[in-house]
C-alpha cells in the first residue's frame, strides 16, 4: 500500500474524532446561544411586560437555581454518566437547612453549609453505588431520587417549613449594588467550574473518562475515586440550588424541584454536552439554562399552561440529543 493511500493510524483518528468532537461542540453552543438571541427578542415583542426591569431582576434569580445545579450535572454528564436525583436532592437540602435555622438556632452561615453538606453526602452515595457497587448511574440516581424525595416527606410530615431568620433572605433575593446575589452566585460558580474542568486533574480525567473508561482505566485513572468525586460535587451544587430556592421563598418546601431534573439535564444537553459523554462546558450549559429559564418565564407572561412548557422542554430535550448524534456521526466522533 502506498503512502498516499494508507490508512488513518488510529492516534490519527484519535486526533481527528477529538478535533470533530470539538467542533461539534462549538457549533452545539453557539445554536444554543443563537436560539436564546432570538427567543429573547421574539419575546420582548409579543410579551410587553418581558422586558422590565423587574422581571429581568426576576428571570436572573429564577435561573440561579438551575444554572448552579447544571454546573454539578455538567461534570457528570462529560464523564458519561447522568444525575436524575438533583431536584429530590435539592429539596432536602432545602428543608434540611432551613430546619437547622428554624427548630435548632442556627445561624444562616451554618444552615447554608448544612444544606450543601447533605447535597453532598446525597452525591456521595450516587458515586459510590455508580463507582464501587457497579450499579448504572441511571439507577443509581432514579433510586436517590425517590429516597431524598421520600426522607423530605418523612422529615417534614409533607408540611412547609417557616421559621428561618430574616437574614437568610439575602442568599436569594438580596442585591449588591444593581445586581442580584443569586446572578453572582451563577458567576462564581460558573469561574469556579470552568477552572475545574479546565486546569486540575478531575476535570481532565473527566473528559478521558467520558470519551472512554476503560481506556481510562487501562492508562491508571483512578476511576473510582474521580467518578466519586463528579457525583459529590453535582451533590453539593445541587444542595446550594435548594438553599437558593429556599431563600427566594424564604421557607423549606418539600414538595420543591419536582421535576427539576428535566430542566437542569435539558440545559446541559442544550448547552453542547454530550449524553454520550466526553463532551460539554460549564458555559454552554449556562447558556442552556437562561434558554430555559427565558423559554419558562416567557411562557408564564404569554399565560401558556406549564403542561405545554413541559412537552416544549422534553421535545427540546430530543432535537437537542438528536443533534449531538448527528454531529458525532458527520464529524466522525461516534461510529455508531
Amino acid at each position: 500500500m502506498t503512502e498516499q493511500t494508507k490508512a488513518p493510524s488510529t492516534e490519527d483518528r484519535g486526533l481527528l474524532g477529538g478535533l470533530g468532537d470539538r467542533l461539534s461542540g462549538a457549533v452545539s453552543q453557539v445554536a444554543a446561544a443563537g436560539a436564546l438571541i432570538v427567543v429573547f427578542i421574539v419575546l420582548s415583542i409579543v410579551a410587553p411586560s418581558f422586558l422590565t426591569a423587574d422581571n429581568l431582576f426576576n428571570l436572573g434569580s429564577q435561573t440561579s437555581v438551575n444554572a448552579v445545579m447544571a454546573v454539578g450535572v455538567t461534570l457528570v454528564i462529560i464523564t458519561g454518566g447522568i444525575d436524575l436525583s438533583v431536584g429530590s436532592v435539592a429539596a432536602l437540602s432545602g428543608v434540611l437547612g432551613v430546619v437547622l435555622m428554624a427548630d435548632y438556632g442556627f445561624n444562616p452561615m451554618v444552615g447554608i453549609v448544612g444544606g450543601i453538606a447533605v447535597g453532598a453526602v446525597a452525591g456521595l452515595v450516587n458515586g459510590l453505588l455508580v463507582s464501587v457497587v457497579g450499579l448504572p448511574p441511571f439507577i443509581a440516581t432514579l433510586g436517590m431520587l425517590s429516597v431524598a424525595r421520600g426522607l423530605v416527606l418523612i422529615a417534614t410530615g409533607a408540611v412547609a417549613v417557616f421559621g428561618a431568620p430574616e437574614s437568610f433572605r439575602l442568599l436569594g433575593q438580596g442585591v449588591i449594588g444593581a445586581i442580584p446575589i443569586p446572578v453572582l452566585l451563577i458567576a462564581l460558580v460558573a469561574v469556579a467550574g470552568h477552572v475545574v474542568l479546565t486546569r486540575t486533574r478531575l476535570g481532565r480525567y473527566a473528559y478521558v473518562m467520558g470519551s472512554n473508561m476503560e481506556a481510562a482505566r487501562l492508562s491508571g485513572v483512578p476511576v473510582r475515586r474521580y467518578t466519586t468525586a463528579v457525583y459529590v460535587l453535582s451533590g453539593a451544587l445541587a444542595g446550594l440550588g435548594g438553599m437558593i430556592a429556599a431563600s427566594r421563598i424564604y421557607s423549606g418546601q418539600p414538595n420543591f424541584g419536582d421535576g427539576l431534573e428535566l430542566d437542569v439535564i435539558a440545559a446541559v444537553v442544550i448547552g453542547g454536552a454530550s449524553l454520550f459523554g466526553g463532551r460539554g462546558t460549564v458555559w454552554g450549559s449556562l447558556i442552556g439554562a437562561f434558554l430555559v429559564a427565558v423559554i419558562r418565564n416567557g411562557a408564564v407572561q404569554l399565560n401558556i399552561s406549564t403542561f405545554y412548557q413541559n412537552v416544549l422542554i422534553g421535545v427540546i430535550i430530543w432535537l437537542a440529543v438528536w443533534w449531538d448524534r448527528y454531529q458525532r456521526r458527520k464529524l466522525g466522533g461516534d461510529a455508531g
